[in-house]
């Protein structure tokens, strides 16, 4: 990952807009992708020449004020924002201080307190932690349920298993550019970044936009190759006692196909375990 990643950040969205997004005219011939540096200036009202300074890394340490405009400017939402704060070392508050990968046994019976709905934890680098029995059937498709990044681009099950492919691809490494802002040295997150770009140029595309986004509630469209499509609602919570952990618990309409493939899944699973290992 680059040393300025806050001018980075802001040069992909800056890149990301287009005059008529941000109510400009658009005027002159234009050689860069998206807005003109002097067009975000003008926007945020700051000077040219600092902002200038900002996304080459000459000036690292924008002012709260600063920041606030620069977001209206380039319309970043919630996290997105406070992503950018982040990166500018403006909310020492909000800084992740890492705990532990461990899972309490309190939690992990938590999760077992739901049979009937596919449950895990994950870290801010989407490495799976721990499961319950359903979430295990659920990810069985997968050679191993390790890391839903890796799970998710280097992977051959993750094309078919998760059928709306494109959106879960956006929507992990932008749950992936978060864990950047809130932990920017993890050596983890680096060895997992040069591994995914190394063998993913989509996800090498992807990380060099720049979206940001938390893991908190979603839809998902997924096909398993023992029940068939399923259609599912997320909830993400975070662990109070083990900060940069998330408790994720899928389920699905009551009454509805999903819901009886769940059901099935879990059945021919648990019968699977009683008698002799999963068939290849």
């Amino acid at each position: 990952m680059p040393d300025n990643q806050l001018g980075e950040f802001l040069r992909a969205r800056r890149a990301g807009l287009l005059p008529q997004d941000v109510g400009m005219a658009a005027y002159g011939t234009r050689r860069v992708t998206g807005l003109r540096r002097e067009e975000v200036a003008v926007l945020a009202g700051v000077n040219a020449d600092y902002y200038t300074r900002l996304e080459q890394g000459r000036e690292r340490h924008p002012s709260p004020q600063v920041l606030d405009a620069l977001s209206r400017a380039l319309r970043l939402d919630t996290d997105a924002r406070a992503h950018l704060y982040r990166l500018a070392g403006t909310s020492p508050s909000d800084r992740f201080t890492h705990t532990t990968d461990r899972v309490s046994p309190a939690l992990r019976q938590l999760m077992d307190g739901y049979p009937g709905a596919p449950a895990f934890v994950i870290n801010l680098t989407l490495d799976i932690l721990a499961v319950n029995t359903l979430a295990a059937a659920l990810y069985s498709p997968f050679e191993q349920a390790d890391n839903l990044a890796r799970m998710t681009f280097l992977d051959p099950a993750g094309r078919q298993f998760y059928t709306q492919w494109s959106w879960t691809a956006q929507a992990v490494v932008a749950n992936l550019r978060q864990a950047a802002g809130l932990d920017p040295g993890s050596p983890r997150l680096r060895e997992l970044v040069r591994t995914l770009t190394e063998h993913s140029a989509d996800f090498a595309r992807l990380w060099n936009t720049h979206t940001v986004r938390g893991k908190t509630q979603d839809a998902k469209h997924l096909l398993h190759p023992d029940v068939g499509p399923l259609t599912l609602t997320y909830q993400a919570f975070d662990v109070r006692h083990s900060p940069g952990q998330q408790l994720v618990i899928y389920q699905a309409e009551p009454g509805s196909p999903s819901a009886q493939a769940l059901n099935l899944l879990g059945s021919i699973h648990a019968t699977w375990n009683q008698t002799e290992p999963r068939p290849s």
